[in-house]
């Protein structure tokens, strides 16, 4: 009888890592999560994900046929790197070459969405089709795209960079990656109160109450505390919602122009925490932006472990494009 295998994945985003161990059968027997260290060396980051990877691997560590990871980027996949993320100063991190030497076995690494639709595709809503988008909806906003069959990755690993998609042509918010009007700087997590403060500023008519005026003059203004007085049904907060979800009905409805997808899978802690008034606006708005036959918009089932499913799909049946080595 031969002796049952074993594989890891590993979500590395810029606030937490996440690890998880799988057999051949694609059971998850355990997982972990910890903070990712801060403002630290690319060396001191590969330390903290091995110490990660041999803490879930335990005693089958000696089993483990491959280590699949999804990482926030920009990569150049080519080479495993990921390079100098604007979330997380470590500079050039050789995370495929440190993995590969340190566990002596295949290690595949893709960005994170990029991963996630992988899980997408074998462990979620996808299974039975051929054009799937993934889109997160977090501190940032990504996405990762599946069509006809085929993984797009782009010629860095980059491809699906849908948060930097412009949503706004008057530029109005500038992303933190110097860009102006991308999506990102709108309806990101991270983003949320400055574009909230934008407009209570500007359309204080429309859009300024004293409980929103008290939180942005306290500076304690963020997307979970604004999300929550839309639910207890407070008017300017729902008003704001809705803007936050008429733009990201434009970001949905330019993906379905662009990839003509059957189904877009949501995730991402602003998604996840706050689905119905995400998704809503986005089902009721897209038509009025997209000439593609809408798709079936979805919550996806795998939750917050969606990149850790796609890393775990990954070190399982890599893509061709990631085994040329």
């Amino acid at each position: 009888m031969s002796e049952e295998e074993f594989y890891i994945g590993v979500d590395l985003g810029a606030t937490n890592i996440r690890a998880a161990l799988a057999d051949s059968s694609s059971r998850i027997h355990r997982k972990i999560r910890e903070r990712t260290i801060r403002n630290c060396s690319g060396e001191k980051l590969v330390q903290q994900i091995c110490k990660l990877i041999r803490k879930i691997g335990e005693e089958e560590l000696d089993k483990v046929r491959a280590i699949g990871v999804g990482t926030i980027g920009p990569l150049d996949y080519r080479r495993g790197v990921l390079l100098n993320p604007a979330n997380l100063p470590a500079g050039e991190v050789p995370l495929e070459e440190s993995l590969r030497k340190e566990f002596m076995v295949p290690v595949y690494v893709l960005n994170d969405c990029t991963t996630a639709v992988l899980g997408e595709k074998k462990f979620g809503l996808g299974k039975s089709l051929d054009n799937i988008f993934y889109v997160t909806l977090s501190s940032g906003i990504g996405g990762g795209a599946i069509v006809d069959g085929n993984l797009l990755v782009g010629k860095d690993g980059n491809a699906v960079e849908i948060g930097h998609m412009v949503v706004d042509v008057d530029g109005r918010m500038k992303c933190g990656c110097g860009g102006r009007g991308h999506w990102e700087a709108y309806c990101s997590g991270k983003n949320i109160p400055s574009f909230v403060k934008y407009l209570v500023e500007t359309y204080p008519r429309e859009f300024s109450s004293e409980k929103i005026r008290r939180l942005i003059e306290d500076n304690t203004l963020t997307s979970q505390n604004l999300f929550q007085l839309a639910r207890e049904g407070d008017e300017y907060a729902l008003k704001l919602v809705k803007e936050i979800g008429r733009i990201n009905a434009i970001g949905f409805a330019n993906i379905n122009t662009i990839f003509d997808p059957e189904l877009i899978t949501v995730g991402g802690a602003v998604a996840l925490h706050n689905r119905e008034l995400i998704i809503e606006p986005i089902v009721g708005l897209i038509r009025q932006y997209t000439i593609n036959r809408v798709p079936a918009i979805k919550i996806t089932t795998l939750g917050d472990d969606i990149v850790l499913y796609g890393a775990i799909a990954l070190a399982m049946d890599p893509p061709k494009i990631l085994t040329w080595r």
